[in-house]
């Protein structure tokens, strides 16, 4: 043995974590590491790559109409999460998150994204509540997102419906805090800058 010390999941000289790397970084590292180690951590990353594989059954977004309701949400199967946007042509938001949901449900294969056009799926739903999203898992709803204001309208991005649906626990996201915060990040900034150039100004 090599007498592997605490920091050995880390490359030489830092960088990945050998957790984090694919099949062809671990390759490169077989003969610097410990060998029991080594396959240990590869037998647990294929062991990983086939649960992920064997959970990514979806990675479209599916249109329905009302009698596959209950087959495609309710029916979807046991720790499955369900996203349905009910949506209806001619309104821009539902458009755009229509678009972003595609972007999505090819990230994020194991999470079933399904849309469907309001009335259709439910009679008489008002238009004022469109965009709205169902979150099912397990066959029960867990969280509705209702109207405009919920998705922040025309400005809402991909990232921010990621974070969005992440937070409602939907999918799971790698994103570690709302990509909204990183907007208002160069305002406060340039803020910062000019209150200091007028106080420089102030003393000369």
């Amino acid at each position: 043995s090599s007498g592997i010390n605490a920091e050995w999941p880390l490359r030489p000289g830092g960088g990945k974590l050998m957790e984090e790397m694919d099949l062809d970084e671990l390759d490169e590292l077989e003969d610097e590491e410990d060998e029991r180690v080594f396959a240990e951590i590869r037998a647990k990353r294929i062991a990983e790559m086939r649960a992920t594989a064997s959970l990514a059954k979806y990675g479209t977004v599916m249109e329905i109409t009302a009698p596959q309701y209950i087959q495609e949400v309710n029916k979807a199967g046991d720790g499955v999460n369900v996203v349905l946007h009910l949506y209806k042509q001619g309104i821009p938001l539902c458009a755009l998150l229509n678009q972003h949901l595609t972007t999505l449900a090819r990230k994020f294969p194991a999470t079933k994204f399904i849309k469907s056009i309001s009335t259709t799926c439910i009679p008489n739903f008002p238009d004022k509540n469109l965009p709205t999203f169902f979150i099912y898992k397990d066959g029960d709803m867990k969280t509705q997102m209702v109207g405009a204001v919920t998705f922040g309208g025309m400005n809402c991005t991909v990232d921010e419906l990621e974070w969005k649906l992440h937070k409602v626990k939907a999918v799971t996201s790698t994103m570690e805090r709302d990509p909204k915060e990183k907007r208002h990040i160069p305002d406060a900034m340039t803020s910062a800058i000019r209150q200091a150039n007028y106080y420089d100004s102030e003393s000369d």
